[in-house]
């Protein structure tokens, strides 16, 4: 799982924060991107994307909520996969 941030976002802290949490509850590892960072380095098709609705998290590569976690639905996509 990947979550999609940028620095001074403060739902994505809370974002960040919670699915970290979530993590060990329901095993699984998370991966914290900044787009804009992302794009410094030359990968700005992240930002391009997804910058304006920010956080975004991303389930198996495919976006699965942005803004706030859907904590129900995540849980019960992982189950499936």
């Amino acid at each position: 799982m990947t979550l999609l941030t940028r620095e001074g976002c403060p739902l994505c802290a809370q974002a960040a924060e919670r699915l970290d949490a979530l993590a060990g509850e329901l095993g699984f590892a998370l991966s914290v991107v900044d787009v804009d960072a992302a794009a410094a380095a030359g990968d700005a098709a992240l930002r391009a994307e997804f910058g304006d609705r920010l956080p975004v998290v991303l389930l198996d590569g495919v976006e699965h909520s942005y803004g706030e976690v859907d904590e129900e639905r995540l849980a019960d996509d992982l189950q499936r996969c």
